[in-house]
């Protein structure tokens, strides 16, 4: 009899190891989305457009009234290490502090797994502008609408953050102007890879958030460290769009993303 039960229990531990592969089979297969929502912020806070002042690292202080940014070629990694590229036609997007439409960028038709890694370029990776404007399809029209071309010859703005400063030697607040993108043979394409603090569980009934934080406080202190009253040579305004300190920029610009967290909704 004992061997009877041994054997009676032996085949239903079996069948609900079974039964429960199976269903993670289930649940894992097919197709899912992926949101990822960007967050800019100013070391530590909630960014606020035109009124809010933000203190640098250097004591310049800051009010911004546009922060737009370029973010592309985005790619997802598994836990088990493979990646999932998203298709390369549809990867380019732009986030518009302004308009609250264009934080969240919404990813589809992503393979069902557990994803622990996101990785993205901040501007137009230079393969894709080698392929000339009609190679560019919508995103050529998007970008200039949104203001941010130079023009096809100079290319893309990768990013474009403005507003006025004042600092120790600048008391009358000035504009500024910080755009980065090709200039001369520094192309200036920053790739970005974060892990993700909780796996992202895509599912066809499960759509992660991957919440993003963007710290712009970084563009100007980070790795590098650029003050903006350096970068007013007439008394008119800092204007930093080409020249050695792009190259910083681009350096700071690839410290500036961290992952908050991971909703799986």
């Amino acid at each position: 009899m004992k061997n009877l039960l041994y054997k009676a229990v032996a085949v239903l531990a079996m069948s609900a190891a079974l039964t429960a592969c199976s269903n993670d089979e289930t649940t894992v297969s097919g197709t899912g989305k992926v949101a990822l929502e960007f967050d800019n912020s100013f070391n530590g806070n909630d960014l606020i457009l035109e009124t809010q002042a933000n203190t640098t690292a250097s004591n310049e202080v800051l009010k911004i009234t546009a922060i737009k940014y370029i973010i592309s070629n985005i790619v997802l990694t598994k836990e088990d290490g493979t990646t999932f590229t998203y298709p390369k036609s549809d990867s380019y997007f732009i986030v518009d502090e302004a308009t609250a439409t264009s934080h969240v960028l919404d990813l589809k038709n992503v393979p069902a797994a557990n994803y622990t890694k996101v990785t993205f370029g901040v501007g137009v990776d230079k393969a894709q502008w080698e392929l000339g404007a009609t190679g560019q399809a919508d995103f050529l029209a998007k970008a200039q609408a949104e203001g941010m071309m130079w023009s096809w010859s100079a290319g893309y703005k990768f990013i474009a953050f403005e507003g006025t400063f004042t600092s120790a030697t600048v008391g009358t607040a000035l504009p500024f102007k910080v755009h980065t993108g090709q200039t001369g043979t520094d192309y200036n394409y920053a790739t970005i890879i974060l892990d993700l603090k909780t796996k992202a569980l895509v599912r066809s009934n499960i759509t992660p958030q991957i919440h993003i934080v963007t710290d712009l406080s970084k563009v100007l202190n980070s790795t590098n460290v650029i003050k903006l009253s350096d970068n007013n040579p007439n008394g008119t305004g800092a204007m930093i769009m080409g020249g050695a300190n792009l190259p910083l920029v681009t350096q700071n610009v690839a410290t500036m993303f961290t992952v908050d967290h991971v909703h799986n909704d």
